[in-house]
């Protein structure tokens, strides 16, 4: 059983270093190999928890027999709960948090639709101007053209009804 323990635990190591030695090229010629493989929801999932149980589960196996007394059962089983117990530490304190801060604060062009700005170049029938939209607390300058097909001038606001090839189709906007 000690063997198995070892391999476990080389296997982890190896992982690990490859993962962080190699980690970024490996992921770029993989990318989306393995998508079939992921299930939403299950998070926990994750090769740092699995892999990373896997090593603990190797190492405290070596250590009880190594340094105890204990049934070779006994010491299975403790192995078995210091790799549950590590990996949902882990799954915790490392892999939660960094899944929420892949949270993007950009944009879409496509989220100015129904908001409000005001026209800062004057939108003439069949052209284009441009419009001040707030967005959080950013204000951004967009192409924009008329979407009733009449002059909107400068200093009017208007709501974003449409975005069509990067281009806002505003409308005047009677408050």
């Amino acid at each position: 059983m000690i063997e198995i323990f070892w391999g476990c635990f080389i296997f982890g190591v190896l992982f690990t270093l490859v993962t962080v030695v190699f980690g970024d090229i490996i992921g770029s010629f993989m990318d989306g190999v393995f998508d079939f493989l992921s299930v939403d929801g299950l998070d926990f999932l994750e090769p740092v928890t699995l892999v990373g149980g896997l090593t603990i589960f190797g190492g405290s196996g070596i250590l009880l027999t190594k340094y105890t007394s204990l049934h070779m059962t006994a010491i299975i089983i403790l192995s078995i709960c210091a790799a549950i117990l590590m990996s949902i530490l882990v799954y915790f304190i490392y892999v939660k948090p960094m899944k929420n801060t892949e949270n993007s604060i950009s944009h879409s062009i496509q989220d100015y639709v129904g908001k409000i700005g005001e026209a800062t170049i004057t939108i003439p029938k069949n052209g284009y101007g441009e419009v001040l939209i707030k967005i959080g607390a950013s204000q951004i300058n967009e192409i924009a053209a008329s979407y009733d097909g009449e002059v909107i001038n400068e200093g009017t606001k208007v709501v974003v009804v449409e975005v069509k090839d990067s281009t806002l189709y505003v409308s005047n906007f009677d408050s």
